[in-house]
Formats: C-alpha cells, sequence, structure tokens
C-alpha cells in the first residue's frame, strides 16, 4: 500500500514539475537576444510594472523591450568599464526618494502592492537604474559645458515663466543659478547619451521576437 502511494505521489510531484516548467517557459519566455544574451518578458513586465510605479503609466511593449536593448549596451559598456556599483547606502537614498516622490507612506505603499512589486523588487530595479544612470553621468558630464548666457536664457525663456504661470514672483537669477546650470547640464548629457546609443544600436547584433500584439 506504501509503494502505490507513493507511485501516485511521485507521478503528482512529476505532473507539478511539468505545468510548474510549461508556466515558466510562458512567463519567461525569449523577447528579444542582443548579441549573446538574452532578454525575458518577465524583464519587461518587470520594467512596465516600475513604471506604473514612478510614472503612473507604463510604455508599450515595443518601447519598453527598446528600452532594454539600450539598457543592455550601457551595462555591457559598465560592466566592462569595471564601473563600481552603487552602495547599499546610495540604493537605500534612492528608494527613498522613490517612496518620497508620494503624498504619504500609505500611498506608496498602496501603489506598490497595486503594481505587484515587492519591497525587493523596487530596490533591485532602484539599484539597478542608478548603475546604469551614474555611468551615463559618469562618461558625458565632464563634456557637458553650460556657459553664462545658456543660463540667462534658461532663466528668460523658463523659469521666469513658469513662475509667473503660477501666480508667483520668480526667483532671482543667482537664487535659481545652480539649478538651471544643473538642469542643462542633465539636458547636455541626455543628448550625448541618446546620441551614442543610437551610434551604438548600429553595431549590436539584435534580434527581436516579441509578437507585435503582445499588449
Amino acid at each position: 500500500m506504501r509503494k502505490s502511494s507513493s507511485i501516485v505521489f511521485a507521478g503528482i510531484l512529476t505532473a507539478f514539475i511539468v505545468l510548474l516548467s510549461t508556466a515558466q517557459e510562458v512567463i519567461d519566455r525569449i523577447a528579444a537576444r542582443v548579441e549573446n544574451d538574452i532578454i525575458l518578458l518577465s524583464q519587461m513586465r518587470a520594467l512596465e510594472r516600475y513604471q506604473q510605479l514612478v510614472n503612473g503609466k507604463s510604455e508599450s511593449d515595443a518601447q519598453t523591450l527598446d528600452r532594454l536593448i539600450d539598457q543592455w549596451i550601457v551595462r555591457n559598456e559598465a560592466d566592462t568599464a569595471l564601473f563600481p556599483r552603487p552602495s547599499d547606502a546610495d540604493i537605500t537614498r534612492g528608494v527613498e526618494r522613490v517612496e518620497k516622490s508620494f503624498s504619504s507612506p500609505e500611498e506608496y505603499e498602496e501603489r506598490r502592492k497595486q503594481t505587484g512589486l515587492s519591497a525587493a523588487d523596487v530596490r533591485s530595479l532602484v539599484a539597478a537604474q542608478m548603475y546604469l544612470s551614474n555611468y551615463l553621468d559618469s562618461r558625458f558630464r565632464p563634456s557637458a559645458q553650460v556657459n553664462a548666457k545658456e543660463i540667462d536664457d534658461f532663466y528668460e525663456k523658463a523659469v521666469v515663466p513658469r513662475a509667473r504661470a503660477r501666480g508667483q514672483a520668480p526667483p532671482s537669477l543667482e537664487a535659481a543659478h545652480d539649478y538651471i546650470q544643473e538642469a542643462l547640464v542633465q539636458r547636455s548629457i541626455n543628448e550625448r547619451a541618446d546620441r551614442w546609443l543610437n551610434e551604438s544600436r548600429a553595431r549590436v547584433r539584435v534580434e527581436k521576437l516579441l509578437n507585435q500584439g503582445e499588449k
């Protein structure tokens, strides 16, 4: 009798493993091949859930896949350069910035649970984003020069009109100087990074396998 029960149990366990493996194949099927690596559908879904958390909406599947391909390019170069990973303390501060972008801790927790992300998921995604953005900043900031005229123009064409549109007195140029300078530097970094990625995509072998009607 025990032998019969063991056989039945073994059969049930085998069936469960087969079903679990099938489910994992469905969830984690390959969305794209990039050189000798792969991008999984589950990676796309994780990024889309993170976008929903921080932006309130996610990009289309096609846009998300392109973003992950770009991230592969940046990460591959950063890893090759042995670029340092963010520290635990930096990651914690990054997670705290995400949390503080909500009106209350309760709102953040509710949104996080709605997206299906665990606290560990958020921390992992924040760490990955910080690694990539830190590398791009390190690579392009030295060449992102801003002159006084650009700062003056930004103040007159962006800062002053925005303050007046809100019915507020605009800050002085001196008070806004550092903010404006950093905004212009970030814009320059983004533009340089975009040009570099456009050039890099042409050199990378990519095979997209995602069905167009996936989402």
